[in-house]
């Protein structure tokens, strides 16, 4: 009895051990594809975000997607039509961008959001001088939210290279 409550315990700390690097190389996979996707975003330079307006489609350009703590973040403005879609349709949108040389290009989907932290405003207004201009950490205009459940996939002109979710 003694043998199978010791073998029944071992395997039992075997599975939660494997469970425990399970989690953490998905913890890791999940970090990999969020910078995979920010440094994608960022050698585009201009991204397209688009909502929906009712029944009508709504594409804009947009430029800062900023990581910080682990979470990709885009800016608006409170004001802005964007942000009133966003509201409208549970943060609902999707992103596309082209790479300059356009070999390849991303498509993003997941949820936008809005999470009210000064600090990471003043964060994302530190690494991005030009938006400065337009906003401040505590105007109560600049929005800065967030991608949750976010998913990405991939492409070159031969079809899907890959999909990631972050």
């Amino acid at each position: 009895m003694k043998k199978l409550f010791a073998l029944s315990f071992a395997l039992l700390m075997a599975a939660i051990s494997m469970a425990q690097v399970k989690n953490e190389t998905s913890e890791k996979n999940m970090e990999q594809n969020l910078n995979e996707v920010a440094t994608f975003l960022k050698e585009c330079r201009v991204f397209f975000i688009a909502t929906s307006e009712g029944n009508q489609p709504r594409v804009r350009p947009f430029g800062v997607a900023e990581i910080v703590n682990g979470k990709l973040y885009l800016t608006t403005g409170r004001k802005k039509d964007v942000y009133k879609q966003l509201e409208a349709n549970q943060g609902r949108f999707e992103i596309c961008a082209l790479k300059p040389d356009y070999s390849q290009w991303i498509r993003i989907s997941g949820r936008l959001v809005d999470e009210d932290n000064a600090e990471i405003r003043q964060t994302i207004l530190d690494r991005n001088k030009a938006l400065g201009r337009m906003y401040s950490a505590n105007d109560g205009n600049f929005v800065t939210p967030y991608i949750a459940d976010g998913e990405a996939r991939f492409f070159t002109f031969q079809g899907e290279v890959k999909r990631v979710k972050f």
